[in-house]
């Protein structure tokens, strides 16, 4: 899998290419523009940032004031940047003037996550309802309650129209996926509003969602240790992903291949179809807790780290944050992470597919058996 680096190449290089700490308190989400050109940050300081990604330094360009509480999700959908708090409410931000357009307010509790569909806005929070609003107006529009407990994972599954134009019965509907604190995920019409579903089989609270590349099958992590895979339209359970330790927390799948994050310091790829884990990425000493695929896999606990996916060989390791990296995105050859220390720290990944880290794997067989034996305080997560 490509030449290996010297033995200690991972102790005397510094990948670090800039830190930025113009956040004054941890950086919660990351989001980048359509052509990535754009990266957006939002903090526990109650701003949003804006960072130019592809010039030769990284500067601020421009800063995002209104929320009274910390920001908690970001995105951006071409000229403007949604953000969301818990403070309640969905800013939507013109990206060039950074100036406010739209409050949309409704919520009772801290908004978890916030995605665009094109004409309209969807959010979940812990007030246990996801909510659509109109894009432009900021109107809200639809109100899906079902469940006990907050709503974390979102996803939209838009209507094939080829597929249904030749039947005379079927009509294509768009779908909202939502997963709960409650251990369910539910399935909604998101022209109606109405539950068509309900994913029941998790014993703890859903922490994440994906979906595979075709909207059919979907696939859930737990605070029950396991991933589920569902039939998308029919809410049959298809497989149990089972191996982690502790709390799944983090998961994305590429190709047919899952990948998921969990407290118990592990990141694994299973086959998705069968539930089989094909590969354990060690060398966390947290939980980790963001991943991304690009050329391999790069997963942060306080240090990031990028393994090759197929082998499970550690490639490199970036040091330099203080605590846990929450997020992270790649732009070319760069690694983007913020931290709950505040900083955004910029890395070079150029050429990461070539170097091994041995004394590195060494040490990590060597833990193996402790490793595994940790974290299970952290299963005692309360409020959910």
């Amino acid at each position: 899998m490509g030449k290996c680096g010297s033995k200690n190449n991972d102790n005397s290089k510094s990948y670090l290419l800039q830190s930025l700490n113009q956040h004054t308190a941890g950086i919660n989400c990351m989001a980048l523009s359509e052509d990535g050109s754009v990266l957006a940050t939002g903090s526990d300081d109650k701003t949003a940032r804006l960072w130019s990604t592809k010039t030769r330094k990284c500067e601020c360009m421009g800063t995002l004031v209104g929320h009274t509480d910390y920001i908690n999700c970001i995105l951006i959908e071409e000229a403007d940047v949604l953000t969301g708090g818990a403070d309640k409410t969905i800013r939507k931000w013109d990206i060039s003037s950074c100036q406010c357009l739209l409050v949309m307010e409704g919520h009772k509790s801290l908004i978890y996550r916030i995605i665009c569909t094109g004409d309209f806005v969807i959010s979940s929070s812990y007030d246990r309802t996801a909510k659509c609003w109109d894009f432009n107006e900021g109107v809200n529009l639809m109100t899906f309650e079902g469940h006990k407990r907050g709503v974390f994972s979102l996803i939209f599954i838009p209507s094939d129209e080829e597929e249904y134009e030749d039947a005379e019965d079927d009509e294509a509907i768009d779908i909202l996926v939502t997963g709960s604190a409650d251990g369910d995920a539910k399935a909604w019409n998101f022209e109606t509003g109405e539950c068509l579903h309900t994913f029941k089989g998790h014993t703890s609270a859903i922490t994440c969602m994906a979906m595979d590349s075709v909207g059919e099958t979907l696939f859930t992590g737990s605070l029950d240790h396991t991933v589920r895979s569902w039939n998308v339209m029919t809410g049959e359970t298809y497989k149990v992903f089972q191996g982690h330790q502790a709390s799944v927390i983090c998961l994305q799948i590429s190709n047919k291949i899952l990948y998921t994050g969990s407290s118990d310091h592990t990141s694994r790829s299973w086959v998705s179809e069968f539930a089989e884990c094909t590969r354990v990425y060690r060398g966390h000493k947290h939980t980790v807790i963001c991943m991304r695929f690009h050329e391999g896999l790069s997963c942060g606990d306080t240090f990031c780290r990028a393994f090759d996916a197929k082998s499970g060989a550690l490639k490199r390791t970036f040091r330099g944050h203080e605590t846990a990296v929450h997020t992270m995105q790649i732009v070319d050859n760069k690694l983007f992470t913020g931290s709950f220390d505040g900083t955004l720290n910029i890395w070079n990944i150029k050429n990461v597919a070539d170097e091994i880290n041995y004394d590195t794997i060494m040490e990590e067989e060597e833990n193996d058996e402790k490793t595994q034996m940790q974290m299970e305080e952290i299963e005692k997560i309360g409020g959910l």
